[in-house]
């Protein structure tokens, strides 16, 4: 409980940060006035190392303990970009900029790293190297997969790597975790329809794209239910369904399905996507019409190692004095799975109380977690890399 009361008294301060940047959200890679804020604190905490623009627009940061002899290197990341949400939080500090918004507590996120990067610069208690990572475009932008494929493991060394993200309906500052599977693969796939337009009044000189595409997505809800093992978790969500003309009168060319597949494991998500090309192409065929179809390959699912997870238990029962919740897996994904594909280690999730829910344009981080999940960080590396008498 040290830790977690000594970073309470930071809370007003680190509030007062991530307010600012929830208050200036930024998209994906396009960051300046975020990644400029958390570079100045870095140096006014005195770390002893800032790379920036590392995968295009994240920050590395590095803090060594007053001593390196484990030679143990720890990496903490947090993610800083917005979403494309217009904000209907009422907040005092709520969005300037129409149209952008913390939607998903990613300046929450990236202003608890803060305070413990505060802390650690502070009170190194700790014997070796803590890597602060951060992470760009984390919403759709493959900012983790940027970062790593400008060196972030290799060049920083980082041999464990770590982070959290907030969860409303949990109570605040309470923690939860799942070891192994714990987030799904985030795929998504589009299907163009193609038949041949007409006069909505003379449907026989016509090959209905609509009809086509309303067969396609009905057919597609048997994917799962009939090819899928019942104990292999999978999801087919078709989500967008557009024509090229809303006219009244007119049978369309051409429509455009879109959607999401999420799965654990990779031989469930080939069969998935295997089925939905065959599937799609035979349905339409049956209507004379034909599909173009693209599968895009999204994160990749979240996979907690058994000994980190261990440590991130540690670290969070002492923090709170009760173990973290037992979490059940859920298709929800998280790019920071592409941290975890190349590096042991654990992600973990840290309660929002009653809040709105992630992506609503009413969420709001809630600061009082902040002490929390700052010092789950600090925790951490000063259990994992203990100083020896």
């Amino acid at each position: 409980m040290a830790v977690k009361n000594r970073i309470a008294d930071m809370q007003p301060e680190i509030a007062a940060w991530r307010q600012d940047l929830h208050a200036h959200p930024e998209l994906r890679f396009d960051l300046p006035r975020t990644t400029a804020k958390v570079a100045g604190l870095l140096r006014d905490f005195g770390v002893d190392e800032i790379t920036e623009g590392v995968g295009r627009a994240g920050i590395v940061a590095v803090i060594r303990g007053r001593r390196t002899d484990s030679g143990r290197v720890l990496g903490f990341r947090a993610d800083m970009d917005a979403l494309p949400i217009l904000e209907a939080t009422g907040a005092d500090y709520a969005s300037q900029v129409e149209g952008k918004m913390h939607a998903c507590g990613h300046d929450g996120h990236t202003a608890v790293l803060l305070g413990a990067a505060k802390y650690l610069a502070e009170t190194r208690n700790f014997d070796g190297t803590v890597v602060l990572a951060f992470q760009p475009a984390e919403e759709g932008g493959g900012g983790a997969r940027a970062m790593i494929e400008d060196g972030l493991m290799d060049r920083w060394g980082i041999q464990e790597i770590y982070g959290l993200h907030n969860f409303p309906g949990i109570p605040v500052g309470q923690f939860a975790i799942k070891d192994g599977p714990m987030l799904a693969a985030a795929d998504f796939f589009e299907i163009t329809v193609r038949g041949k337009g007409g006069h909505g009044a003379q449907p026989h000189v016509s090959v209905d794209s609509t009809l086509a595409g309303a067969a396609i997505v009905m057919a597609m809800q048997q994917v799962v239910a009939r090819n899928v093992d019942p104990l292999q978790p999978a999801v087919v969500s078709m989500t967008g369904f557009q024509t090229e003309t809303m006219a009244h009168n007119v049978i369309p060319a051409s429509v455009k399905l879109t959607g999401t597949v999420r799965t654990f494991h990779v031989p469930t998500k080939e069969l998935v996507r295997d089925r939905m090309k065959a599937i799609a192409e035979s349905t339409a065929a049956a209507y004379g019409a034909e599909v173009d179809f693209a599968y895009f390959d999204g994160v990749l699912p979240t996979i907690n190692a058994t000994d980190p997870t261990g440590y991130a238990r540690a670290a969070a029962e002492s923090v709170t004095g009760q173990a973290p919740l037992d979490l059940p897996p859920s298709m929800g994904g998280e790019d920071f799975s592409e941290m975890l594909a190349v590096r042991p280690g654990a992600f973990i999730i840290l309660g929002n109380g009653p809040s709105a829910d992630l992506h609503h344009p009413e969420y709001n981080f809630n600061d009082e977690a902040i002490p929390a999940g700052s010092s789950w960080f600090a925790t951490l590396a000063e259990q994992r890399m203990p100083l020896s008498n």
